[in-house]
């Protein structure tokens, strides 16, 4: 088993996405198991970035199933086009979300969140495979350079589908 170093909280948001690309290298590095790796990814995000609640859904037919993740429980299947996830699913893009309050449509798995970032899983065939979503219980949480920073891990989540 691997074990890592806690990344450095003083670190910028750009130098801690950096090293938290490198941390998901390292453990997902020579493990074929999906399961695993994307339990491993969404403990590292939860445990480093401190969100209420971060984990994968996966299309399975016309829904998303939930998949691994990390928080209090959650929602287990959302359509396409429903919410957040659903509609990053449909849309084949990153959603940020400052206020779920605000977001038509949003499905409250937990009346604690408060935002939310959602990024598609885009295959090499251009298909949506399924998403990552992220929660936090404060405002505004997300910006663009954590849609940068969750974009350049989820170019490498695709590599091991």
């Amino acid at each position: 088993m691997i074990e890592l170093k806690n990344i450095n909280k003083e670190l910028s948001k750009h130098e801690l996405y950096e090293q938290l690309f490198v941390h998901i290298q390292a453990v997902t590095h020579g493990e074929s198991n999906l399961i695993a790796n994307l339990s491993n990814i969404c403990a590292l995000l939860k445990e480093e970035m401190n969100w209420f609640w971060v984990g994968f859904y996966l299309v399975e037919g016309e829904e998303l199933v939930l998949g691994p993740f990390q928080g209090p429980i959650a929602c287990t299947r959302i359509k396409k086009g429903k919410g957040v996830c659903g509609t990053s699913w449909e849309q084949k893009k990153t959603i940020v979300v400052s206020d779920v309050n605000q977001f038509e449509g949003h499905i409250a798995c937990s009346s604690i969140s408060q935002s939310e970032i959602v990024l598609p899983i885009i295959n090499v065939e251009g298909k949506c495979i399924g998403v990552l979503d992220v929660d936090s219980e404060y405002l505004n949480t997300f910006d663009e350079e954590d849609q940068i920073g969750l974009e350049k891990i989820m170019n490498h989540i695709v590599s091991l589908f």
